[in-house]
């Protein structure tokens, strides 16, 4: 996990291995993620080392750090399916609004590397990540089926709800747009709100 020592990061690797799975933190600090992982019972490693020999690598760093983590990490992760979780925002005064690019980080992301990238959990909060399984469903998108089976097997187990298949990697920019409606909601109320998808099957 690239990024595993931010919260959501941490968070999500806590959930990870209280779900059995075996979890490496990625730092551009070695001992850092390793010091990291400890508290959560996960492994630590550097960023390289953490995206090498894993069934998928989950970007977890910040917005602004995704694109060229992704860049620099290019050879090392080969053709290792990634998910990419971050949303680009924009705080000003008025609210929270979502990136005026018009393509998602994840479609971005997916153009710099030969892996197939998928983009999900944004609707998941670190806060509550971080006291159990997140309520509600998360979401999950992409153009490469296996790796999005992979995403959504990992997305179900840290939410309470379903993880569901949320179409085509274009679909990100309004998963990511939606990390801004939920932002706002949880400053105006106090909270730490989720999606929760009804009429389904």
């Amino acid at each position: 996990m690239v990024g595993g020592t931010g919260d959501f990061g941490l968070a999500l690797a806590q959930r990870l291995v209280a779900a059995g799975e075996d979890v490496v933190i990625g730092s551009r600090d070695a001992e850092r993620a390793a010091a990291k992982g400890a508290d959560v019972g996960a492994a630590g490693a550097s960023n390289e080392d953490a995206v090498r020999g894993v069934d998928i690598v989950v970007l977890a760093v910040k917005s602004d750090a995704a694109l060229p983590t992704a860049e620099y990490l290019a050879t090392a992760i080969g053709d290792t399916p990634v998910l990419s979780v971050a949303s680009e925002l924009r705080f000003t005064k008025h609210g929270v609004f979502p990136t005026e690019h018009g393509r998602s980080i994840a479609e971005r992301t997916q153009e710099l590397l030969d892996a197939p990238v998928t983009a999900g959990l944004h609707s998941l909060a670190a806060a509550s990540l971080a006291q159990g399984k997140a309520e509600g469903d998360a979401l999950v998108c992409g153009d490469d089926h296996m790796a999005k089976e992979l995403a959504l097997e990992l997305a179900a187990k840290v939410v309470s709800g379903r993880a569901l298949d949320a179409g085509p990697l274009a679909s990100a920019r309004a998963l990511e747009g939606m990390t801004a409606v939920i932002v706002n909601l949880n400053k105006r109320y106090k909270g730490h709100a989720g999606v929760r998808v009804v009429g389904l099957p």
